[in-house]
């Protein structure tokens, strides 16, 4: 494998971290509401411009398709790290991980703050799940099978408990803690300051979303945390 050098490399870096910001700002919420609804998702339920705000007002099949536009930022921004340093070597580590979640981290960051949008945006969970799928699947290929199982499991702990806040928090945090894990098991225990950053970035990933959601999380403590009825969502017809 080739050698990663920072000083021949810190601006190619430098501008995919920026692309990647930038089209963490890009909001599927915003353009589907405006566009097919003709109005603003921001201007609506808790004005949260994310996956569950727009299940909310416009029904799951436009939940649905948010989440999946979002994810696809995260998985863009993380797959092109991936594949443009796969062949490179960092600190006893591939290189191509290590830029993968240096993508991932900005991509969320332009998601939850957004420069455009006066750092008003969404919540980061779907942005997030699409940087950790790309991130588990160049680990292990079985990971195309149990990512799905996993949102599928997600969808019917929010229809049981009705908590979408918490499950979402739930299936992030589990993707970063098997990310974690995968690497401690493929270094073998080893630690390189490389690596040292790699497990950094996935939890600075995970530690956003958490602060994105402290206001839910507070309202989880005290009992008071707003509940999604998925049946409610299934049921929204189109105006």
């Amino acid at each position: 494998m080739k050698e990663f050098l920072f000083s021949e490399q810190w601006y190619i870096l430098l501008i995919m971290a920026i692309i990647s910001y930038l089209l963490g700002g890009f909001s599927g919420a915003v353009l589907i509401s405006k566009r097919v609804k003709h109005e603003d998702i921001r201007e609506k339920g808790s004005g949260n411009p994310g996956t569950m705000n727009m299940a909310r007002a416009y029904g799951f099949k436009f939940g649905l398709f948010t989440f999946i536009v979002d994810m696809l930022k995260g998985a863009i921004a993380s797959l092109v790290g991936l594949l443009v340093y796969k062949d490179y070597c960092l600190n006893g580590i591939n290189a191509g991980e290590f830029v993968c979640y240096i993508n991932g981290l900005c991509v969320v960051v332009g998601h939850i703050y957004p420069a455009l949008k006066k750092f008003k945006g969404g919540k980061g969970i779907a942005t997030t799940c699409g940087v950790f799928t790309v991130g588990l699947v160049s680990q292990s290929w079985w990971f195309l099978l149990i990512i799905p199982i996993c949102y599928v499991l997600t969808l019917a702990l929010i229809y049981v408990i009705e908590y979408a806040s918490l499950s979402s928090l739930i299936i992030v945090s589990v993707f970063g803690i098997t990310q974690l894990v995968l690497y401690y098991v493929a270094y073998n225990a080893k630690f390189s300051v490389a690596l040292g950053f790699l497990y950094a970035f996935v939890f600075l990933i995970c530690a956003l979303d958490w602060f994105a959601h402290r206001a839910n999380v507070k309202r989880l403590l005290a009992g008071e945390e707003h509940k999604t009825s998925l049946k409610s969502m299934l049921k929204k017809k189109k105006k």
